[in-house]
């Protein structure tokens, strides 16, 4: 508890333990800061507190007020990261003691953000919360190929999908990814893409289906790697795949594109 006493020395006079504070789970986007929300903008500009996952970019911390407590509570998969009751202790302690807090999650807090855990603590403190959408990464992805994740004719569904859960390698309807037309954004999924291909092709999925690999889709060293379900395994090894990057199974880059292992956005974009 120590250590939240001593940040919430950082904003004395700003909140006021007169009035409770409250506490937004705001969205930040896939990484590009021109695709971030006016209001969410205008929340981060007016928070006493931030406290930002370790991939919001800077140039969106940056809107930050320079009064501000800016706090990374960063979570890197399969590597140290910041314990999700630490970041619910932070977010009850400032909002206690008056601060208007904004917790700013990636891509959008609803989708395998932890938001439930979040605000089931906030409930359990009596903190008025609020929740404001971002874009996910998979509609970042899925713009950055010039593909819609829905299409008249082809598919009248989409599935977002985790590739770990609390158990490990996710179970997923891997009969449904197999039929015709199918569409579905992988997040998570870089470790897990060899069971997601023994999976999938377990139950009927063909082996010739588009898989496209979108690593920091929307930012600057956006990479876009173009393969098949047989192989894409390996092409994300090949390609150097490190950031954090959506799978999307049964789209591919539109122009033909398909058969070039990696591209990188420029060049997508002269294809386009």
């Amino acid at each position: 508890m120590s250590e939240h006493l001593i940040v919430l020395g950082a904003h004395d006079g700003k909140g006021t333990a007169s009035r409770a504070g409250r506490v937004v789970l705001v969205g930040s986007g896939p990484g590009d800061p021109d695709l971030l929300t006016v209001k969410a903008a205008r929340l981060i500009g007016a928070a006493d507190v931030v406290l930002h996952d370790r991939l919001v970019p800077q140039g969106i911390l940056n809107l930050a007020s320079g009064d501000a407590v800016v706090i990374e509570t960063g979570k890197k998969g399969f590597g140290p990261s910041f314990a999700q009751g630490r970041i619910n202790a932070l977010m009850v302690a400032h909002a206690l003691a008056g601060a208007d807090v904004v917790r700013l999650k990636s891509g959008d807090p609803g989708i395998f953000g932890r938001l439930d855990e979040e605000i089931e603590a906030l409930d359990a403190a009596g903190i008025a919360w609020e929740v404001v959408p971002g874009v996910t990464s998979a509609s970042a992805s899925a713009a950055a190929i010039g593909q819609s994740l829905t299409k008249r004719g082809r598919n009248s569904s989409f599935r977002i999908l985790t590739g770990h859960d609390i158990d490990g390698f996710a179970e997923h309807d891997w009969r449904a990814l197999a039929k015709p037309g199918a569409t579905a954004a992988v997040y998570m999924g870089v470790r897990a893409a060899t069971f997601l291909r023994g999976r999938m092709l377990m139950h009927g999925t063909r082996a010739d289906l588009p898989v496209t690999i979108v690593e920091n889709a929307s930012r600057e060293d956006q990479k876009i790697v173009s393969a098949t379900l047989a192989d894409f395994p390996e092409s994300l090894k090949r390609a150097g795949i490190t950031g954090p990057a959506v799978l999307l199974f049964g789209l591919a880059p539109r122009a033909a594109i398909a058969a070039v292992s990696d591209i990188h956005t420029e060049d997508l974009r002269e294809a386009l």
